[in-house]
């Protein structure tokens, strides 16, 4: 028997004028489900049973990028998008394109579990959801006001993002959004004269080593603000947003275009693989070596029990725990 250990993000790429309110918020929501999933392992569930379930918790919070409170297309809709893989043999299943499925990555569970094939996508996903009696809510139900005032700010500023996350050398961030957007300063970020929110919601991931040294990993997220309608990330990418094998799990976040050219998921477990390096050595080369100008993030863990992360971003919603006690959440 091995040690189990547990690692989940929210995102890499966080608002450097992100509220302290904010913060503790994702803080919450990352503590929440690390012991949701500590707890499961301690009661001997498999690693793919705890990365579906805590992954479902993030979807179910708005506070983050998946299921209730994803990013808006141009269109003003949800596409959502997830994936999920064991490591053992291999399996997986990925869904895009979601716009009714309250449970992305529980609907990749199930392409996985229940279908000959591995992904599926828009109306081919969304028909194999209601033949398999998967829960079905309206669109409505994932958009929170903020996305909408966020799409908002995004369509005058004809942007996909607001690409606050990267720091700028020698300018203060707060201070360039602020000018960009014509904030008042006593006033906070305005358009219009109103009130914007600038904190933009990041992907979610969970992956898991359970006590047979089992690996076993999930993606879920909305995808860009702004962005096209039919465009996929990396996050359903099977080797790009998600990985698992008998070394590793590897969940990925940030630029989807970025992680895609990379292959990051699976670069990190070739790493281990072929050229005999510890995760968190792989974690550090693949983020460093392997990005060229991209900016992502990524939580791993190892069948031995370790617990891994790297971002080149401004910072990252993660959090980790392990077997022994140990527990930490962190942002920056």
């Amino acid at each position: 028997m091995g040690s189990w250990a547990i690692a989940v993000h929210g995102g890499a790429g966080v608002d450097p004028c992100l509220p302290a309110v904010r913060q503790e918020e994702a803080r919450r929501v990352l503590s929440r489900c690390l012991k949701l999933g500590a707890g499961a392992l301690q009661a001997g569930l498999t690693a793919v049973d705890v990365v579906e379930m805590v992954v479902r918790e993030l979807e179910t919070d708005p506070v983050f990028n998946s299921g209730r409170g994803s990013a808006l297309t141009r269109r003003g809709t949800v596409e959502m998008e997830a994936s999920i893989m064991d490591g053992r043999g291999r399996r997986c299943g990925a869904v895009s394109g979601l716009s009714t499925v309250k449970n992305p990555v529980s609907l990749a569970r199930l392409v996985m579990d229940r279908s000959p094939h591995s992904y599926l996508a828009f109306d081919g996903a969304e028909d194999f959801a209601r033949e398999q009696g998967v829960e079905m809510v309206d669109n409505s139900y994932f958009i929170t006001e903020e996305n909408v005032s966020m799409l908002k700010l995004a369509k005058e500023a004809n942007s996909i993002v607001f690409d606050y996350r990267v720091p700028i050398p020698g300018v203060d961030s707060c201070s360039a959004i602020a000018g960009l957007m014509g904030a008042k300063a006593e006033g906070g970020l305005q358009m219009n004269g109103l009130p914007i929110n600038m904190y933009a919601p990041e992907t979610v991931g969970c992956v898991v080593v359970d006590n047979n040294g089992w690996c076993a990993a999930a993606t879920s997220t909305g995808g860009l603000m702004n962005k096209m309608n039919g465009r996929i990330g990396d996050s359903p990418l099977i080797g790009s947003g998600t990985y698992a094998c008998d070394v590793c799990a590897v969940s990925c976040t940030g630029e989807g275009e970025a992680i895609i050219r990379s292959t990051l998921a699976r670069d990190v477990a070739a790493l281990m693989e072929y050229k005999g390096l510890s995760l968190q050595e792989a974690v550090d080369y693949a983020i460093k070596e392997r990005l060229d100008e991209g900016k992502a993030g990524l939580i791993a863990v190892s069948r031995n029990g370790e617990v891994a992360y790297g971002f080149n971003t401004v910072g990252m919603f993660r959090g980790s725990a392990t077997q022994d006690g140990f527990m930490e959440v962190g942002i920056w």
